[in-house]
């Protein structure tokens, strides 16, 4: 299994927090392997609390799932095929800002999560973390 090293998550936590000064946001970034397990983590000065947990999940979520996090909020929804799936693996969180992490040869070997504004804005700011790699 391949998986995310620390230079490239913090080079990942790097171009997001860059994302989230050009937006005018502070946010909570959590970037873990291809195991799911937390590799790297930054809490911009002033970002809420709460969000720590919703960005680490974020994150768990787009790996579990090989998908966004938004993506499996979709199909969650009442009469989803995933329906309360947000239950499962000690609680999910089925909303934009977690994504998936490719090597250039395009297997997985991580995740993004970010939380501490909006939806939108915390997946914009995954997505400049994602693509940093």
């Amino acid at each position: 299994m391949m998986n995310i090293t620390l230079e490239q998550a913090e080079k990942m936590i790097g171009a997001a927090k860059e994302k989230a000064v050009a937006i005018d946001t502070k946010m909570n970034i959590a970037i873990v392997d291809a195991g799911a397990n937390l590799v790297a983590f930054g809490r911009m000065d002033g970002a809420w609390l709460g969000s720590v947990d919703i960005s680490i999940k974020k994150a768990e979520t787009a790996r579990y799932f090989d998908m966004n996090s938004g993506s499996v909020g979709e199909l969650s929804q009442p009469g989803g095929s995933l329906y309360n799936i947000e239950h499962s693996n000690s609680g999910l969180i089925t909303f934009p800002g977690g994504i998936p992490v490719k090597n250039a040869d395009g297997d997985i070997i991580g995740a993004i999560g970010v939380s501490g504004s909006t939806v939108d804005k915390d997946h914009a700011v995954a997505d400049a973390g994602a693509a940093a790699l």
